[in-house]
C-alpha cells in the first residue's frame, strides 16, 4: 500500500473544487442563468398568466351561467305560479260554466215535464170531455128510448128529446 503525503493529501481533497472550476462553474451558471432569464422565464410566465386568465375567464363564466340559470330559475317559477293561477282560475269558470249548465238544464227539464203534464192534462180532460159528451149522448139515447117505453108514447121531437135527457141528467147530478 502506498502512503500519501498529508500535504498532497490535502491538495487532493475531492470537496473543495479547484479554483479554476469554480470560475468556469460560475461563468458556465451565470450564462444558464441569464439565458433562462431572459428566455424561458418569459414564456413560463406567459403560459402562467394564460392559464391564469382562462381559469378566471373559466371561473367568470360559470359564475355568469350560474347567474343565469338562477334568471331562468326564477322566470320558470314565475311562469310555473302563473300557470298554476290561470289553471286554477279556468278550473273555477269550468266549474261556475258547469253549475250554470247543470241549473239550465234542470230549469229546461222542470220547463218540459211542467210542458207535458200541462199536455198531459189537456188531453185526459179533452179525453174526458169528449167521453162526457158521447156518454151524454148515449145516455139520452137510452133515457129517450126508456122513456118512450115507461110513457108510451114517442118522443120524436127533438126539442122534447133534449129537455127529457137534460132533465133525467140533472136529476142523476143531484142525486151524487
Amino acid at each position: 500500500m502506498q502512503f500519501v503525503n498529508l500535504a498532497e493529501a490535502e491538495k487532493l481533497n475531492p470537496l473543495i473544487p479547484h479554483t479554476a472550476e469554480l470560475v468556469v462553474g460560475f461563468v458556465a451558471f451565470s450564462l444558464l442563468f441569464i439565458v433562462l432569464r431572459s428566455k424561458v422565464v418569459p414564456m413560463f410566465e406567459k403560459a402562467f398568466t394564460e392559464r391564469t386568465n382562462a381559469i378566471q375567464g373559466g371561473m367568470e363564466r360559470a359564475e355568469q351561467a350560474q347567474l343565469e340559470a338562477q334568471r331562468a330559475l326564477v322566470q320558470y317559477n314565475e311562469q310555473l305560479s302563473k300557470a298554476r293561477e290561470e289553471a286554477q282560475t279556468l278550473r273555477e269558470e269550468a266549474r261556475v260554466q258547469g253549475s250554470a249548465i247543470i241549473e239550465e238544464l234542470r230549469t229546461k227539464a222542470q220547463e218540459e215535464a211542467a210542458r207535458i203534464t200541462a199536455t198531459a192534462h189537456a188531453s185526459i180532460e179533452a179525453e174526458r170531455q169528449q167521453a162526457i159528451t158521447s156518454l151524454r149522448g148515449e145516455v139520452g139515447a137510452l133515457a129517450v128510448e126508456l122513456a118512450s117505453k115507461i110513457v108510451g108514447e114517442a118522443l120524436d121531437d127533438q126539442a122534447r128529446q133534449s129537455r127529457v135527457v137534460d132533465r133525467f141528467l140533472d136529476d142523476l147530478e143531484k142525486s151524487k
